[in-house]
């Protein structure tokens, strides 16, 4: 079961394309980090699975085969938007209310045993509440009707570390108990892999890199060398970046299946070294690059000859 797919999924303001061509297959159970620069339309992307835009051009489903907006989609999807949408003027215990009268499947003595353990005044009003009290606040929420699908749009930009960190563990723990899926953006990358095990990375509206963490991880390497000899590396391996400094030069390089890696060091000649690559040394190494993909399609910084291969 996939909670998300997207064939062809465009979205156009005017004449400007926020999504174009995005194509995507999310499967259930996951926490997946979406992930991209500013305008890459992750937002965009997330309005469209929740129902708040319609799409330009092609295809949305949700929860295996919903259509995105449709009444059998809000009533599993949770959504939880980057300025968590409060009322201001409402104690917490009014919030609790008004969600209860709103949805069918909230469990108000869950969320009230969630606000206390967090410290959260039932009396206080919203507006009286720090970002990081009322980014949980909005969590619970959501959470609280059980849905199948939890979207979370920038959830911790507000937020300090510490708070960043009691938020996510929430999610972590509420997906253990419900078998949840969740979908969240986020700049911040350095938390990508404490807490998401699958990745989809967003550049110029259209889906560069997805799937589990642990085998895009596998799947690339860092090489570090001699500068000259880097054009003979390129044609072995597909580059994704290239930083020189001085006479060497260090290469994101992807590998392909196991049996593509080198198994040792004497396999790349004198001089070369290879790494294991982090989260974040992958992230951002495709984010410098737009041009760069792990998907079918445009081929990116694949070297020539292995271009001629491809086709």
């Amino acid at each position: 079961m996939n909670v998300l797919e997207t064939s062809g999924l465009g979205k156009r303001y005017r004449s400007t394309w926020a999504l174009r061509e995005c194509n995507l297959a999310v499967p259930a159970g996951r926490i997946v980090a979406l992930v991209g620069p500013n305008g890459a339309g992750k937002t965009t992307l997330l309005h469209c699975a929740v129902g708040l835009i319609p799409p330009t051009t092609g295809s949305i489903t949700v929860l295996d085969g919903f259509a995105a907006g449709s009444p059998g989609a809000l009533e599993s999807i949770a959504f939880v938007a980057q300025d968590a949408p409060l009322h201001q003027h409402l104690s917490v215990q009014a919030m609790l209310s008004v969600a209860a009268g709103l949805n069918t499947r909230f469990d108000e003595p869950e969320a009230i045993r969630r606000l206390t353990a967090l410290g959260i005044p039932h009396d206080r009003k919203v507006a009286r509440l720090s970002g990081g009290q009322q980014a949980q606040l909005a969590l619970t929420l959501s959470v609280a009707r059980s849905p199948s699908l939890l979207v979370l749009d920038e959830p911790l930009a507000r937020l300090d570390p510490l708070a960043r960190h009691d938020f996510m563990a929430h999610v972590m723990a509420t997906v253990a108990e419900q078998e949840m899926s969740v979908l969240f953006s986020s700049h911040v990358v350095s938390e990508l892999g404490r807490v998401a095990d699958y990745l989809v990375v967003l550049a110029s509206g259209r889906v560069q890199m997805a799937g589990d963490i642990d085998e895009l991880l596998a799947s690339h390497m860092l090489l570090s060398g001699p500068a000259d000899d880097a054009e003979r590396i390129a044609r072995r391996f597909p580059v994704v970046q290239s930083v020189g400094a001085g006479r060497r030069v260090q290469m994101l390089v992807r590998v392909g299946r196991p049996s593509d890696q080198p198994g040792s060091t004497e396999t790349l000649d004198a001089g070369w070294e290879r790494d294991e690559v982090s989260l974040e040394e992958l992230v951002l190494g495709y984010l410098r690059d737009p041009a760069a993909s792990m998907l079918p399609g445009p081929m990116g910084q694949l070297p020539d000859d292995a271009r001629e291969l491809a086709r």
